[in-house]
């Protein structure tokens, strides 16, 4: 569904943040996009969307496929109407308008009107806590809440590919697992593409049928995840265990340097 093949992204003319990046989504699937702050992870989903040009960045080289079509030169509505919609991190919703509307809001282009009032109780289905508060001003929910409305928001718009940046992001460890398994749900039972961009490499390869990991703008290994959790460096650096298998101290993951082959 979707390809990015060789992709340079250059910010303001002279910083390179994405140096020959390519992965793949398969149709139906959940792909994993796993790295460190400033790997890179989130400058490759705004090159998707089409959100560079406002930051000043621009996709300088190589190509962005969505079902066989080039998008990188597109903008970002063509793209949202493409079925591509992403979940940006930090939640975003709008926080003057009640739950209810910001879902109205994700359906914003779709055609088929006479649907979404149903389609409004099915993201409620998934999420009932957002039933509970569907005339609550959006502002005042609490952060799994906002990152839930976000997800139903998402959901709205029918998308074919869903991105997720960093769903987890400051929330209680019980509220992210529950994010996940609806995530999870979202896939199955809706069809829907995802591409998951996570710090949480182990909730995310539990999940993903498929995972990539970035360094410096670039993958450096990639696979199925049974076989990247069972991968030393994996296991070592972003799963936090040592050789037999006990929890790293922070100390130590802190200090853990990346074996050079992974980018030889």
């Amino acid at each position: 569904m979707l390809a990015l093949n060789n992709v340079e992204v250059i910010y303001n003319d002279v910083i390179l943040v994405l140096k020959g990046m390519s992965l793949e989504v398969p149709q139906g699937k959940i792909v994993a996009l796993l790295g460190s702050n400033g790997a890179g992870k989130s400058t490759t989903l705004k090159a998707v969307s089409g959100l560079l040009k406002p930051e000043d960045g621009e996709v300088t080289d190589g190509e962005i496929l969505f079902e066989g079509e080039k998008i990188h030169e597109q903008d970002a509505s063509h793209i949202v109407r493409r079925g591509i919609f992403q979940v940006m991190e930090g939640r975003r919703v709008f926080e003057h308008l009640d739950v209810e509307q910001n879902l109205i809001a994700g359906s914003y282009t779709r055609t088929d009107r006479q649907n979404v009032r149903g389609d409004i109780e099915g993201v409620f289905e998934y999420f009932p806590r957002l039933k509970e508060r569907r005339r609550q001003t959006a502002g005042y929910l609490s952060g799994g809440e906002q990152q839930m409305l976000a997800i139903g928001r998402a959901l709205m718009a029918k998308p074919k590919l869903m991105m997720l940046d960093e769903p987890s992001l400051g929330l209680a460890p019980l509220l992210v697992q529950e994010i996940f398994n609806i995530i999870k749900r979202i896939n199955e039972e809706e069809g829907t593409t995802i591409l998951l961009v996570e710090q949480n490499a182990r909730l995310a390869l539990d999940v993903a049928d498929y995972a990539y990991i970035m360094e410096n703008g670039r993958i450096v290994l990639d696979g199925e995840p049974e076989t990247l959790k069972s991968n030393a460096d994996v296991r070592e650096f972003y799963l936090g265990l040592n050789e037999v298998g006990a929890r790293k101290s922070y100390r130590d993951v802190k200090h853990y340097k990346r074996r050079k082959r992974w980018l030889s």
